[in-house]
């Protein structure tokens, strides 16, 4: 990446062109073109708008953008396969929890959504109530006969 920043420094340069109306006439800020041009990549949190960004230059200063950003793939395959699958996974499980947690809308079929309870709770408590009814009506039907005490016989044919 420091070849890529130093070129496009040195071609803005002899160019004789200033930072700020690069900026102007790419439509790009300022602080970002100076980051591309130190080599900070760590500043960009996407490295398709960083690409895009280093392409746009690129042409701008008259530079062959497919040959730079081959160079740029290259540097970004090298730099990305030394870092440990593990600590990918990790990166990747804290950004899905911070998405949840943050409320961000996400795609139905990427993310399952916690399912609600309340259905199940509500049918519980109807289910528990019928049964209740259904034992008060059972008992006291048991123990009146036509209005009559069950324990009283009535022999009267």
């Amino acid at each position: 990446m420091e070849e890529i920043a130093e070129l496009l420094r040195e071609t803005r340069k002899e160019a004789g062109i200033e930072l700020s109306e690069v900026s102007k006439d790419l439509d790009i800020n300022e602080v970002m073109l100076q980051n591309i041009e130190e080599g900070k990549i760590g500043s960009f949190k996407d490295v398709f708008t960083l690409k895009n960004y280093i392409s746009n230059y690129a042409k701008y200063l008259g530079l062959e953008s497919n040959k730079i950003i081959d160079e740029f793939n290259e540097y970004l395959f090298e730099y990305t396969s030394k870092i440990p699958v593990k600590e990918l996974e990790k990166t990747i499980e804290l950004n899905t929890k911070e998405e949840i947690t943050e409320g961000k809308i996400v795609s139905p079929y990427t993310l399952e959504k916690p399912k609600s309870k309340k259905g199940v709770y509500i049918l519980f408590y109807i289910l528990i109530f019928l049964l209740v009814l259904l034992a008060i009506f059972w008992s006291v039907n048991q123990i009146t006969v036509e209005k009559t005490n069950a324990y009283v016989f009535n022999y009267r044919k």
